[in-house]
């Protein structure tokens, strides 16, 4: 009796370890997969100097040599509605969470490797610099290590997608535009008497975004072609 409960034991107990592996596997991305999941994002994100129209005319980012972690970030809010872009909530819908954890892992492989080469710097008036220490604090001293990796790499991204994005955060009420995400929020918009006052000028998001993507970066576009 004693030896068959101790059978059972040992079997309760490597059901509990399966099960525990198991679930630590589903929340880990697999970058093989997560090629195969990557053709709706390449028709996009896979083309040199792809630009998009909406909400107005600035390349898409890039994402290969993004964090994975961020990357499900991202598409997470898309899925809930915290970033209002129309197709990529559309694609986001779409996704499992095991899809996403694969094509963050997929395109932050990407990156690995020689970086992308450094744009001309863009020049950045030091009062507007020392107001960015909040930037830095997340983002990293060169804007390309994230204190946390659910946090984006900002360094060499185009600067007109940063714009865009950077105004998306301070956009109320257009059911098709804006990100809602309560740290980005407060940075660029602040609350006095009710009324909300612009942190950062749109003239300075531009200068700001001008500045970020003239850092040597790690992130790039891959070509790819969606018929392979």
């Amino acid at each position: 009796m004693k030896t068959a409960f101790s059978l059972l034991s040992l079997l309760l107990a490597l059901a509990g370890a399966s099960t525990a592996i198991q679930a630590q596997d589903a929340k880990s991305g697999d970058a093989a997969a997560g090629a195969t999941k990557a053709a709706m994002c390449i028709g996009c994100h896979s083309l040199v100097g792809y630009q998009a129209t909406f909400p107005e005319v600035h390349k898409v980012p890039m994402i290969a040599g993004q964090g994975g972690k961020y990357i499900v970030a991202a598409l997470v809010e898309y899925q809930k509605g915290d970033r209002k872009h129309p197709t990529m909530r559309g694609i986001a819908a779409s996704l499992t969470e095991q899809d996403m954890l694969d094509l963050g892992a997929y395109y932050e492989q990407q990156g690995k490797g020689a970086a992308a080469p450094a744009a001309l710097a863009s020049p950045v008036p030091a009062a507007l610099k020392e107001r960015m220490a909040a930037c830095v604090a997340c983002h990293g001293a060169n804007f390309s290590t994230p204190l946390d990796p659910a946090y984006p790499k900002l360094a060499g991204q185009h600067a007109d997608y940063l714009y865009v994005a950077l105004k998306a955060y301070h956009t109320d009420g257009n059911p098709l535009v804006g990100r809602s995400n309560a740290t980005m929020r407060g940075q660029v918009v602040q609350e006095v008497d009710g009324k909300k006052k612009l942190t950062f000028s749109n003239a300075e998001l531009k200068r700001l975004a001008m500045y970020l993507a003239s850092l040597p970066s790690e992130l790039k576009v891959v070509p790819e072609s969606r018929f392979r």
